[in-house]
């Protein structure tokens, strides 16, 4: 979608992805398909979804400078774009899951627990009603989470096709167990860590 943010970003940038990148096409009006390089046989299980719809980082930042139409949502936690940061082009935070409150201690995640959001359709249908997306580009950190909540739209009856950026927005880990490998910071995709107002939506019904 265009917005403020997509308006100032680098053309230089663009124009070398675009130039670098065999662009993702994707037809005008809703429904036709991106073209990835993503082959799903290829990715982790928590990383598919029922849809099959994919596209990576890189993929993402030519297609967002060359389209109007198609909308990036970053589904992180609000503190993971405060202090991780967020692309330039994200058009909304819709978080799919939240920090829970209780701060559960996760010893195989070496992390504090998490909680559904139960507004994520509501805010998910709003934005979608309020921009008419030709397609959504669904981001988190690494993959995962983007791909359960895909299928979560789905189920939900969103028509609007909706795509997992397969390496999100930090990437995958390497062998040294850093987030280098690829995602949207590391395939050179602008971003920020200033918050923007209106960034998170309220959900439709409030």
């Amino acid at each position: 979608m265009k917005s403020i943010t997509r308006l100032f970003t680098a053309p230089a940038l663009a124009l070398g992805l675009s130039l670098a990148l065999p662009l993702p096409g994707l037809a005008d009006g809703h429904g036709s398909k991106l073209e990835t390089s993503v082959v799903e046989t290829e990715l982790p299980k928590k990383k598919t979804n029922a849809t099959s719809t994919y596209i990576t980082a890189a993929e993402s930042i030519a297609l967002l400078a060359e389209r109007d139409d198609v909308a990036l949502v970053d589904i992180r936690s609000p503190e993971e774009t405060m202090f991780v940061g967020y692309a330039n082009e994200t058009d909304a935070n819709i978080p799919f899951k939240l920090v829970n409150p209780d701060h559960p201690y996760n010893a195989k995640k070496n992390a504090y627990g998490m909680m559904d959001n139960p507004a994520f359709i509501d805010q998910m249908k709003g934005f979608v009603a309020a921009n008419d997306p030709a397609a959504v580009l669904i981001i988190c950190r690494s993959g995962s989470r983007s791909a359960a909540a895909v299928d979560a739209l789905v189920e939900a009856g969103v028509e609007t096709p909706s795509y997992t950026v397969v390496d999100g927005f930090e990437g995958d880990k390497s062998d040294a167990g850093e987030r280098t490998v690829n995602g949207w910071k590391n395939a050179g995709g602008e971003w920020t860590y200033k918050v923007r107002e209106g960034l998170m939506p309220v959900a439709s019904n409030q």
